[in-house]
């Protein structure tokens, strides 16, 4: 009899929510490593007293403040100025000025989150290679971090790990931060995209930075990813990835190794 009084539970509620999730925002948590994404769902919804995903929705679709509560739970946005330092400091002396011998950059910054890693980028161009055509474009699937990213603003938490001598020719002191300066907003853009659909054009690329983003992709999902970046590198350019990840197979992407974490398109 107690049966009947017991509501009715899907039999798989976190995939559900992932079509609806996807219908509603465009976000596919599909193709991220289920253990790791439903763990954080199902914590992010027990400490609103839901336990079954499904009962979710109705929220989800009348509240923009609760879906981007969640998108602030699900999506990966942390960043900062310098980043890995070790890396830009490679760049700075080695990768940059080697592109910078054809006379232009064409730069991706695949996961751009709120823009940190693409105005760093920036600033190094500017300072390394002044006279070459420099353009970085950023994407992210978060409109959110996109719009922020075009306004350049970053906190001092944001740049607590920059050089100082790098960040006064990059950016300008606000009240309580720092702001992108004019030449550096002028060879920057940011988009909405999802990398698990975007197909850059063959060879358009002189360096793509894709970094701390891949380790939450199921594996083939990550492999199909990072084929489609090394097809988006010109011959001779870099893919540099973040300091926990790696790419399979380099060879049969027509990657070598350079650097730890960063590749060459032969």
């Amino acid at each position: 009899m107690s049966a009947l009084h017991t509501p009715a539970v899907s039999q798989d509620d976190y995939l559900e929510f992932c079509v609806f999730l996807r219908g509603l925002c465009g976000i596919d948590l599909t193709q991220y490593k289920r253990p790791q994404m439903e763990r954080r769902l199902r914590s992010f919804y027990a400490t609103r007293g839901i336990h079954q995903l499904t009962d979710a929705f109705e929220t989800l679709r009348r509240d923009p403040d609760a879906l981007d509560q969640l998108l602030d739970r699900i999506t990966i946005n942390v960043s900062q100025l310098w980043r890995n330092p070790e890396q830009w400091q490679l760049l700075e002396e080695q990768l940059l000025p080697e592109l910078a011998r054809e006379g232009q950059i064409r730069a991706w910054s695949a996961g751009c989150s709120y823009g940190a890693e693409a105005y760093t980028l920036a600033t190094l161009c500017h300072l390394v290679a002044p006279r070459a055509r420099t353009l970085i474009q950023g994407t992210d699937i978060d409109k959110r971090m996109v719009a922020r990213a075009r306004l350049g603003e970053f906190t001092d938490d944001d740049a607590r790990s920059a050089p100082r001598r790098q960040l006064e020719a990059g950016f300008d002191r606000t009240q309580g931060g720092w702001r992108a300066k004019l030449e550096l907003r002028a060879i920057t853009r940011f988009d909405v995209g999802d990398l698990l659909r975007t197909k850059p054009q063959p060879g358009s690329y002189d360096l793509i930075l894709c970094r701390n983003t891949v380790i939450y992709f199921a594996e083939p999902i990550r492999d199909e990813l990072h084929a489609r970046l090394a097809g988006g590198l010109r011959p001779g350019g870099y893919l540099v990835i973040g300091s926990t990840e790696r790419v399979s197979q380099p060879g049969d992407l027509g990657l070598t190794t350079t650097h730890p974490f960063i590749y060459r398109k032969a």
